[in-house]
């Protein structure tokens, strides 16, 4: 697939916010606690770890290859300092559309091909710091589609009515993770015999490294 993004989604560009407990008056109250992301203004690639599935109706889509890498322009970087901080919700950052290659469905004799896109607007990825850090992508309008040819000829579009927010976790290592798993997203199908049609509540999942591009020797970390 081609294209790309970042604002830890989803994305493939997602918004997620982690709220965490905060002081009460006469009721609890609520409130979203501070988010770093480091090193300021380095710029990183999300690279797939194993296999990413989208499932929509009876059909499973399943890619061995995905990934949002920066182009040398402003995508796919940490804000610079201070917009890396946040006192008070998520960081998020554009990113260039992931792309998916090695993909196959889970009806015999069926080829597909997933294509995301930047056509209605950004990609990006956020995350806020809680326990757990809570992070993902947000995709544009119709920013991914899939085509299956063979059997069944089918086109499913992702995200038909406007943005979608695709909530994972995020894990600080060596490399950091971005999970998503079984995040709901809107979309809608068209096609004949065997194809999910109309109005669909598909399902992605996701495991993506996360790397230093400006220095491999450093990683993107998530703190308060």
């Amino acid at each position: 697939m081609a294209t790309r993004r970042f604002r830890v989604p989803a994305a493939l560009v997602a918004t997620a916010a982690a709220l965490t407990l905060g002081a009460t008056t006469a009721a609890s109250a609520v409130a979203p606690s501070s988010t770093t992301v480091t090193p300021a203004g380095h710029s990183f690639a999300a690279k797939l770890n194993g296999k990413a599935t989208f499932t929509a109706g009876s059909t499973t889509m399943t890619c061995t290859v995905s990934a949002s890498v920066p182009n040398g322009g402003s995508t796919n970087q940490i804000p610079a300092a201070p917009g890396n901080h946040n006192a008070a919700g998520p960081v998020s950052a554009a990113i260039n559309p992931p792309t998916f290659s090695g993909c196959t469905t889970s009806i015999f004799g069926v080829g597909v091909t997933v294509t995301s896109n930047a056509t209605n607007g950004q990609w990006s990825i956020s995350a806020q710091y809680g326990s757990p850090i809570s992070a993902g992508l947000t995709m544009p309008k119709g920013g991914v589609v899939i085509k299956t040819s063979g059997l069944a000829s089918c086109t499913l579009t992702a995200s038909p009515g406007g943005p979608t927010s695709v909530p994972g976790t995020w894990t600080n290592g060596s490399p950091s993770k971005l999970a998503i798993a079984n995040a709901p997203v809107a979309a809608t199908g068209t096609g004949g015999f065997l194809c999910p049609t109309g109005n669909q509540t598909a399902t992605f999942s996701a495991t993506y490294d996360v790397t230093d591009t400006t220095d491999a020797a450093q990683q993107i970390t998530v703190t308060s």
